[in-house]
C-alpha cells in the first residue's frame, strides 16, 4: 500500500471514530428541547431551585438524593446511585423500573437518542448552574 493511501485511510478512520464519539455524546441543543418534558418538575441553570423535583445542576458525579433542601423517597436515598451517563440513562429510561418506590412519576424516555441528548444538555451545567 502506498504511503499516501495509508495516511488517507488513517485519517478516514480517525474521522469516523471522532464522528462516532460526537454522536454517542449527544447533542445539547436537542437535549434542551427534550428537557422541556422535564421542566414541569426539574430546573437547571443559574436560577434553578428545587420545585416539584430537585434542581439538576452539577448532576454528573453527584450521589443520588444529595440536593440540599429536597425531600427524597427512601428508595432513591438508598439506591446507591452516583449519577454518570450510564446511571442517568438507565434511570431516565424507566425511573420506576430502576428505582422501585421513587417519587418520580415521569414514565421515562425510551429513546436512547433522547437520553443521550438530555445527558449532553444537563452535563453542561456545573453545580453553580453556570455552563462549563
Amino acid at each position: 500500500m502506498h504511503i499516501i493511501s495509508k495516511l488517507a485511510l488513517a485519517a478516514s478512520v480517525a474521522f469516523v471514530a471522532t464522528a462516532g464519539q460526537a454522536i454517542a455524546a449527544g447533542d445539547p441543543a436537542a437535549g434542551e428541547k427534550v428537557f422541556n418534558k422535564c421542566k414541569a418538575c426539574h430546573q437547571v441553570g443559574e436560577t434553578a431551585k428545587n420545585a416539584v423535583a430537585p434542581e439538576l445542576n452539577g448532576i454528573n458525579g453527584r450521589k443520588a438524593a444529595a440536593v440540599e433542601g429536597y425531600t427524597y423517597s427512601d428508595a432513591l436515598k438508598n439506591s446507591g446511585i452516583t449519577w454518570d451517563e450510564a446511571a442517568f440513562k438507565e434511570f431516565v429510561k424507566n425511573p420506576k423500573a430502576k428505582v422501585a418506590g421513587t417519587k418520580m412519576v415521569f414514565p421515562g424516555l425510551p429513546s436512547e437518542a433522547d437520553q443521550d441528548n438530555v445527558w449532553a444538555y444537563l452535563s453542561q451545567f456545573g453545580a453553580d448552574g453556570k455552563k462549563k
